[in-house]
């Protein structure tokens, strides 16, 4: 029995991990949930699955949900992750916060002495170094959630580096693969929300459209298996149903294989390296019938390029990266920038930065919040709403 603490539990890992608990009583119990603002979701999880503490970014709504249970301990903000990443009782903390609030968390837990299993990118984008150094000294594991992960993971099965020739991320191509490059100013957010294979939240959706996705996870994949940038790699694969792909030095690719349901790499991060039967995902190769592989089309994604400049200049620059993103994100939900307009912003942001080498969680942090200052700069946009 694994007891899981789990901060995200009412966006799309979250409720996906919600679903493994459901399917595994015996295996996997949920000590602790954390919630961004959905206090209605998060309230049936708790009666579903009464944890020993929950939390909630807002203060007001914990004072809610502190009417509605007896005998459950509720905080809320920064302070309540932190309590919740700590928790004694937990084996390990599954880390699915969008965006860079799971950071401190994520090292909180290390530091406790926790196995983290990692849904957010920013995670090891931002500091991969730090994260993975402070996993070495605690003697903790830095477990994939991302399906493309969780795949080069399986397929690694603690294989030494020195074997790998080439680490090879899968990509859907999104909704715009084949869409002409002189039709994307017009591509619209309804369109860019309307992914081919997956069932996501509205950041990696978009994410996965401009490509921005798979080049945060060919940073996070340097990270996690320790290859270099140079040796990662990306092939379009429009089915979704290899899940990534080690090619090792003598020639030999390894790849993992399903239909495409989160459930599966979360399941496995929580039970690893016990293998747990469950029915919820089947696969037909028969009815599948083929799979197909080409080429990311670069000078129409650019994120991709922009990606491993990042990660082979490292520094701030993956934080920046990431930063400049999400704000360029909002801004095209919010239509006050293009589909291009995000990638264009991205890389004015990128070229302005002076890189930091080996920095601190400090500078790392100061890199974050200038590139949200600079993209904001960048795209005409007013200083946010506190």
């Amino acid at each position: 029995m694994k007891n899981v603490v789990l901060l995200g539990s009412t966006g799309s890992i979250g409720t996906s991990t919600v679903k493994v608990a459901e399917d595994l009583p015996d295996d996997i119990r949920l000590v602790g949930l954390a919630a961004g603002g959905n206090a209605e979701l998060l309230a049936g999880q708790v009666r579903k699955f009464p944890p020993e503490l929950i939390s909630i970014a807002s203060t007001e709504k914990a004072a809610e949900l502190r009417t509605q249970f007896d005998g459950i301990r509720v905080a809320s903000g920064e302070e309540g992750l932190l309590e919740l990443a700590t928790l004694p009782s937990a084996d390990i903390v599954l880390i699915a916060i969008v965006g860079t609030a799971g950071l401190k968390p994520a090292l909180a837990a290390i530091r406790a002495g926790k196995d983290i299993a990692v849904a957010s990118k920013e995670i090891l984008v931002m500091a991969g170094e730090i994260v993975m150094a402070e996993a070495r000294k605690h003697g903790v594991r830095v477990l994939p959630v991302d399906s493309e992960h969780s795949a080069i993971f399986q397929c690694l099965d603690g294989r030494e580096p020195e074997s790998v020739r080439r680490l090879i991320l899968t990509a859907s191509g999104g909704p715009f693969r084949e869409t002409p490059a002189g039709q994307f100013a017009d591509i619209t957010v309804e369109q860019a929300l309307k992914h081919p294979s997956w069932a996501m939240g509205r950041k990696i959706t978009i994410d996965s459209a401009t490509m921005f996705n798979k080049g945060l996870e060919m940073i996070e994949a340097r990270w996690l298996f320790g290859i270099p940038m140079p040796q990662v790699d990306v092939v379009v694969h429009p089915q979704s149903v290899v899940h990534s792909m080690v090619e090792f030095v003598d020639g030999s690719i390894l790849s993992q294989l399903s239909t495409p349901d989160m459930c599966l790499p979360i399941q496995y991060a929580l039970t690893c390296p016990s293998r747990a039967a469950s029915e919820r995902v089947q696969t037909n190769l028969a009815a599948l019938g083929r799979l197909d592989f080409e080429a990311p089309d670069l000078a129409k994604f650019p994120a991709l390029g922009q990606a491993r400049r990042a990660g082979e200049i490292d520094g701030t620059l993956p934080a920046v990266l990431n930063a400049a993103n999400e704000v360029a994100v909002d801004a095209f939900c919010d239509r006050q920038t293009s589909f291009p307009g995000i990638s264009d912003a991205v890389g004015q942001v990128m070229d302005r930065h002076e890189v930091i080498g080996q920095p601190s969680l400090e500078q790392i942090l100061q890199a974050d919040a200038w590139a949200r200052e600079a993209a904001r700069d960048v795209l005409g946009l007013g200083q946010p709403t506190p």
